[in-house]
């Protein structure tokens, strides 16, 4: 197995001021605002800049017409720049949380339909055990979430790894946790939710709530219209939003889908109903997934020992 570990004289060389220069200054494209951003002299941030190019002995960043733009080495070092920076503002704001007299942070990244089943009574357990931990927890579609994980903005996600989100195999650790299904929902007065059965044909002229492209409940679902064989175009809203989802499902007479533990919950509150339409389409698995080769905080760490005793996992 090989070490990645950088050189000590490359790590005693490359200083934070420099990782800071080339995240804003590939963000302004622009020295001298990236220098004021900083609150440093733009002499200060040109030689910041030649320093890191001494450092590494590869051009950065280049002069363009419309200003600075990196070079492909700079855009490599851009990226770890900012997982850096962003990692350092967590460490720091742990801390923070530990000299409170809190035990650390949480940060979870979450899909809507992980929640009523998954994490809403594992997070209560675990804010019973660990009251002083800070938690926060972050719901969107699988493949924004997946983009987080990567940049190191939340500890652990709660989502479906699917193809196309930009990453291999190899770079995360995941486990399976829930298998459902994709319902058809709408608000309990809706005029079909009565009917004994409903039909594709009797939903294809209804106004519908989806979530938006790349999202594989989107996927999902589009693949299963080609299947049936309809082409009729849809009349669709976006989001990933299940607040907007449902605010919209109350006050019209749109319909949306979404994983079946999701739709019981809201349909227990009284305000769904699941249309009696079988779409056939099973959702991948909701997975516990993590960063490969990325040590977990105690806190995060605490919370995946729980989860996957709860769901079995080995």
């Amino acid at each position: 197995m090989s070490d990645a570990s950088p050189p000590p004289s490359l790590l005693l060389r490359l200083r934070t001021r420099q990782l800071a220069l080339l995240s804003m200054l590939d963000a302004e494209r622009n020295l001298g605002r990236a220098a004021a951003a900083l609150n440093i002299s733009q002499p200060a941030a040109s030689k910041l800049l030649q320093q890191a190019e001494d450092t590494f002995g590869v051009p950065l960043f280049e002069r363009q017409a419309r200003g600075m733009a990196p070079t492909p080495y700079g855009e490599v070092l851009v990226r770890y720049a900012r997982r850096m920076l962003i990692d350092f503002g967590f460490m720091h704001e742990e801390m923070v949380a530990l000299h409170s007299g809190l035990q650390g942070t949480l940060r979870i990244g979450s899909v809507p339909g992980a929640i009523p089943q998954l994490l809403a009574p594992m997070l209560g357990e675990y804010k019973r055990r660990h009251p002083r931990v800070a938690v926060s927890v972050t719901v969107d579609t699988s493949n924004v979430m997946i983009r987080q994980l990567a940049r190191g903005e939340v500890d652990l996600v709660l989502g479906r790894l699917t193809q196309g989100q930009g990453h291999s195999e190899g770079d995360y650790v995941s486990a399976p946790l829930l298998e459902e299904a994709l319902v058809v929902v709408t608000r309990a007065s809706h005029p079909l939710a009565a009917r004994a059965s409903v039909s594709f044909g009797d939903l294809m002229a209804m106004e519908w709530i989806l979530q938006p492209p790349g999202a594989p409940q989107r996927i999902r679902f589009e693949a299963a219209l080609q299947e049936a064989g309809v082409t009729t175009q849809l009349n669709i809203t976006e989001t990933a939003s299940t607040i907007v989802t449902t605010a919209l499902l109350e006050i019209s007479d749109m319909v949306a889908v979404m994983p079946a533990s999701l739709a019981d919950h809201y349909g227990r509150l009284g305000v769904l109903r699941v249309l009696p339409v079988d779409l056939s389409i099973r959702l991948q698995p909701i997975h516990l997934i993590t960063r490969q080769n990325q040590g977990l905080s105690p806190a995060a760490a605490h919370f995946v020992t729980q989860m996957r005793s709860h769901a079995g996992c080995a």
